[in-house]
C-alpha cells in the first residue's frame, strides 16, 4: 500500500506485482479527474509505503461465501486488512470462472481450518488478469485501455 500524490493530487493505492520484480498501480478515471490530466500527460508523482491497510473491497461472490460460512466469516472478521487484500488477490487472479468459484471454495476451507493467509502461490506474480497473461503484466501497447504507472 501507498500513498502519494499525482500533479498535487493525493491518492492512496495498493502496488500490484508485475510479475518481473517490479510493481504497479492503476490510475482510473477518477484520479485522472480529481488530478486534472489526461492519459499521456507528464505529471509530477510521489508516492511512499503507509503501514495500514484500507479495507479491501469484497467481492460479492466471496461475500456471500463467507456470509454462508460463519465459522469462515468470523475468521475474516478477525485477521488483517492486508491478509484479507491476500484472499482476494489470489482468488481474483484468473479469468476462469470455475477457477475463481474453486479457489472461493479453497479460500472458505483453509479459513474454517483457521488458515490466516493463502498460501502456496507466488505473491511477486500479477493477479490482474486483464492486464496480465501467465502472471507477468503484458506491455502498454497490449493492454486494453488500462493506464498505468510502473516503478523502475
Amino acid at each position: 500500500m501507498v500513498e502519494g500524490t499525482i500533479s498535487d493530487f493525493h491518492f492512496r493505492t495498493p502496488l500490484e506485482p508485475d510479475g518481473k520484480l517490479s510493481h504497479w498501480f492503476r490510475i482510473d478515471n477518477t484520479i485522472l479527474k480529481a488530478a486534472n490530466v489526461a492519459a499521456g500527460d507528464t505529471v509530477r508523482l510521489a508516492i511512499k509505503p503507509v503501514k495500514d491497510w484500507p479495507e479491501p473491497d469484497v467481492p460479492a461472490d466471496l461475500k456471500s461465501a463467507l456470509v454462508a460460512s460463519p465459522q469462515a466469516h468470523d475468521l475474516w472478521q478477525q485477521i488483517t486488512p492486508m491478509a484479507r487484500w491476500e484472499w482476494i488477490r489470489w482468488i481474483r487472479a484468473t479469468n476462469r470462472q470455475e477457477t475463481r468459484q474453486r479457489r472461493i471454495e479453497v479460500a472458505i476451507s483453509k479459513l474454517k481450518a483457521g488458515e490466516r493467509r493463502p498460501c502456496c502461490w507466488n505473491r511477486n506474480l500479477s493477479t490482474e488478469p486483464y492486464v496480465s497473461k501467465n502472471g507477468v503484466l503484458l506491455e502498454p501497447t497490449q493492454t486494453t485501455g488500462a493506464q498505468r504507472l510502473k516503478r523502475f
